[in-house]
């Protein structure tokens, strides 16, 4: 089997993630580095693949990689993206797709006109957690949708060198903007689109310039309400990152003992990702005063990130269309902004 040769652009710690797990795959091996770093140039020898310093370096050659990740700081996406696109490279942006709409909506035009594929970063989707949650949802067997809660609940240690750089103190450094990205395209994927937002925030724990805790009310297009709870100061495991298992770098110890997510409908709720799926046995059966059979949803083993990076090479060879696409991309970032919007104006946000 012929492996894609792919380039990964921007070592930094995700990108070597990702370098990581082309390596791994049988389906492709890795092509160059592109990240003008003597770091990055160090890796790339070790690894014995080209470095190259920049985009523009890496596309003059002859020798064309198949596809790219785009793994560098945010505000760097767009730009190179267009370089890629512009060269007909297909490509996997690392959430998020930009740091505005409307540069989102450039990425999203230019791919839509080159017919480049473009697969967002949106790793959780491609999970064991969120296959079955979707599954479940998608049965029918929690009736109709009625209602979600959630939470992103965790301690950004100030002595770890997190708020060292001054941007994160400051607005758009928050947890709505940086957290709330992975948050909404999960609720999308589980309860379809949101049609309104509306939030508050605080800043009265750290007394930064920016939020350091959210509540946020959404209604969905299906009737549905959703609300969310999101901090980065409070001390709770109440976070897909502490819950789910699948990052190595945060205490295993609460997985199927905390849940993020409870998703409740007519006729039975999900909560998510311990899997405990609590159901009313038929119609008939509807009542307070009865009870839920409680049964556990099995998971395979899945690395979301590897998952992601074999879709990856199934949409560079036509197999797979993106599961997150730059749209779905545009339009998480969209409903962030709006959550921040209202955050800012105490005005409910109307989606259009």
């Amino acid at each position: 089997m012929t492996q894609l040769q792919l380039s990964v652009v921007g070592a930094g710690q995700i990108g070597k993630r990702h370098i990581e797990l082309i390596i791994a795959l049988s389906q492709c091996r890795l092509h160059s580095i592109v990240d003008p770093t003597p770091a990055a140039a160090k890796l790339a020898k070790q690894l014995s693949v080209p470095h190259f310093s920049s985009i523009e370096a890496m596309l003059a050659q002859n020798n064309q990689p198949q596809g790219a990740v785009i793994a560098t700081p945010n505000h760097l996406h767009v730009a190179q993206a267009l370089q890629c696109i512009a060269k007909g490279l297909p490509l996997l942006v690392e959430k998020p797709i930009a740091t505005s709409v409307a540069d989102a909506q450039r990425l999203c035009d230019a791919a839509r006109l080159a017919n480049v594929a473009v697969l967002v970063g949106h790793h959780r989707r491609h999970s064991a957690i969120m296959a079955a949650g979707c599954e479940v949802v998608a049965s029918g067997r929690l009736g109709k949708l009625v209602a979600m809660q959630g939470t992103f609940m965790l301690y950004k240690a100030e002595n770890e060198g997190y708020f060292d750089e001054e941007w994160r103190k400051t607005l758009g450094g928050g947890p709505i903007l940086l957290n709330m990205i992975h948050e909404v395209g999960n609720m999308r994927s589980l309860m379809g689109e949101i049609a309104s937002v509306q939030a508050m925030s605080s800043n009265a724990t750290r007394n930064f310039a920016v939020e350091d805790t959210a509540c946020i009310n959404l209604r969905f297009t299906s009737g549905a309400l959703g609300s969310f709870m999101v901090s980065d100061t409070a001390a709770s495991s109440r976070s897909w990152e502490h819950t789910s298992g699948e990052d190595p770098r945060y205490s295993a110890s609460h997985v199927n003992d905390d849940d993020c997510y409870v998703v409740a409908g007519t006729m039975g709720s999900l909560s998510i990702p311990s899997m405990r799926l609590k159901t009313f046995a038929n119609a008939a059966g509807q009542s307070w005063h009865k009870a839920l059979k409680t049964e556990h949803v099995k998971l395979a083993n899945i690395d979301p990130m590897q998952a992601q990076m074999a879709h990856f090479c199934d949409v560079i060879q036509g197999k797979a269309v993106p599961l997150v696409s730059a749209l779905d991309g545009l339009h998480n970032l969209k409903i962030v902004e709006a959550i921040s919007e209202s955050a800012r104006t105490g005005q409910i946000v109307h989606m259009s």
